[in-house]
């Protein structure tokens, strides 16, 4: 289901309505404000959920507190797209991904409506083999485009002293495919939850403590890309079946630009604040470029990590479901 806050929305809604297209995924389009049509968003919310939607996709601007309220009226996994109308879109960004814990809303980046029809797609893929299949199949489609992109400039370098080399790189074509029958082996935990350093222990482990609390097995770790590639690489091919990442970082966040680079799975991402409040690693880890989502999540929302694993996890899974639905009935917020 994908709401639009206002009509004007709509040439980013069109991004994610033509990757539905693509992979062959049902979805529905409505207009309502979580301002001035407030019971409207309510009523659209509580039905779908009802009635069978897997994946809310809520887009606005300005003071865009659209998908927080769709995400307060559901258990399903929302999707947030911030949209850019005044400010970069940066008001927007803000208002979508720092979100309280209870109601996580994954965040890609302003307008990147493409992004969040493929994060809802990687969601539905992790019980439904087909759509796995064909988001497969389109990150092998960006492969290509980015080859032939680099052909057409290669044929624009004319300078005197240019010396084009060749790279044996054809392997990179399949790299990003995994075997099917993998996914689901029971030996392999739900979820891999990566921090890129032992300063961002204290929002792993809040993490982890509401993943225990849900009953989801998960693998956690402490593993820099930076420092050590090789040791990252052999670890995204150890946990190559789990069904979801959540990486946390801070600073320049390469850790979650890593993970997607290694899988096709649903990636997500909690910021730390070590430096600038953490508004750096909440920017270099939501802006990722079309293909690769993240779903983002608040500076230092570890818990929020936790529940929106759940609620993924929750679509496939009646006993992840049941944890979680009562996990939020008897959190303190609630």
């Amino acid at each position: 289901m994908i709401i639009l806050g206002s009509a004007s929305d709509f040439n980013v809604a069109e991004k994610s309505i033509n990757i539905l297209e693509i992979l062959g995924i049902s979805y529905d389009v409505r207009v309502a404000s979580a301002h001035r049509t407030h019971e409207k968003v309510k009523k659209i919310v509580e039905e779908s959920t009802a009635n069978g939607v897997e994946v809310f996709i809520g887009i606005a601007g300005l003071s865009a507190h659209l998908p927080g309220i769709i995400a307060a009226n559901t258990y399903k996994p929302v999707v947030g797209v911030p949209v850019s109308v005044k400010l970069g879109g940066l008001d927007a960004l803000f208002a979508t991904v720092q979100m309280p814990v209870g109601a996580p809303v994954a965040t890609v980046g302003i307008d990147r409506g493409e992004n969040g029809a493929i994060l809802a797609a990687q969601m539905v893929g992790i019980h439904d083999v087909h759509v796995r299949t064909k988001l497969s199949k389109m990150r092998r489609e960006f492969f290509f485009k980015i080859k032939k992109d680099e052909e057409k400039l290669a044929e624009k370098l004319t300078g005197k002293y240019y010396s084009r080399h060749s790279f044996e790189i054809d392997e990179l074509e399949e790299s990003n495919e995994h075997n099917l029958e993998d996914y689901d082996d029971p030996k392999y935990p739900d979820v891999a939850v990566i921090a890129g350093s032992y300063s961002d222990i204290k929002v792993a482990k809040k993490t982890t403590m509401f993943l225990d609390k849900m009953r989801i097995i998960y693998d956690s770790t402490v593993i820099s890309p930076i420092r050590h590639p090789k040791k990252f690489e052999s670890y995204m091919e150890e946990t190559k079946a789990v069904k979801l990442y959540i990486a946390i970082s801070g600073l320049s966040a390469h850790v979650t630009g890593a993970v997607v680079a290694f899988t096709e799975k649903p990636v997500i991402g909690v910021p730390c604040a070590k430096r600038l409040d953490g508004i750096d690693a909440l920017l270099s880890m939501v802006n990722m470029p079309p293909g690769v989502p993240v779903a983002t999540l608040g500076i230092d929302s570890g818990g929020n990590a936790a529940l929106l694993a759940a609620e993924m996890l929750g679509l496939g899974d009646l006993s992840v479901k049941q944890e979680l639905l009562q996990f939020k009935g008897n959190m303190n917020c609630q």
